[in-house]
């Protein structure tokens, strides 16, 4: 190879990274909304399953049937609460800031697991 044709090839290849990279991030970002997609749906089955989260037993959520009334309508959720954190804390355990509260604790009776509260918590944040 003569140093002319190393660096038409090298040309060639730069004049092609920058559609590559792209659709190396197009790629990523799919997936990273797929992914996030499929947690929310899992959330989702998870808070209308009535032998897992149950959360229809107590709460209204839109595109639930017989929801309950004993706890609050679960709608504007994100702006609620803001950091995902405190949904997590009160799936997980909301005796910890109530007392006096008749949600189960989730997580700390191991109804759900660590997986499963980050899921309902993406679907929450949803409503």
């Amino acid at each position: 190879m003569t140093d002319h044709s190393l660096t038409k090839s090298a040309r060639l290849l730069a004049s092609r990274l920058p559609a590559f990279t792209l659709a190396l991030a197009i790629g990523a970002f799919a997936s990273g909304a797929a992914q996030a997609q499929s947690a929310v749906d899992e959330g989702r089955n998870l808070a209308f399953d009535r032998g897992k989260g149950n959360c229809l037993t107590c709460h209204v959520i839109k595109g639930g049937n017989l929801p309950g009334t004993i706890g609050p309508e679960l709608i504007d959720i994100k702006s609620k609460y803001p950091k995902r954190e405190d949904l997590v804390a009160i799936l997980n355990d909301e005796t910890l800031r109530n007392p006096l509260t008749v949600m189960p604790p989730f997580g700390r009776n191991r109804i759900l697991t660590e997986k499963e509260i980050n899921a309902v918590v993406d679907f929450l944040q949803t409503l």
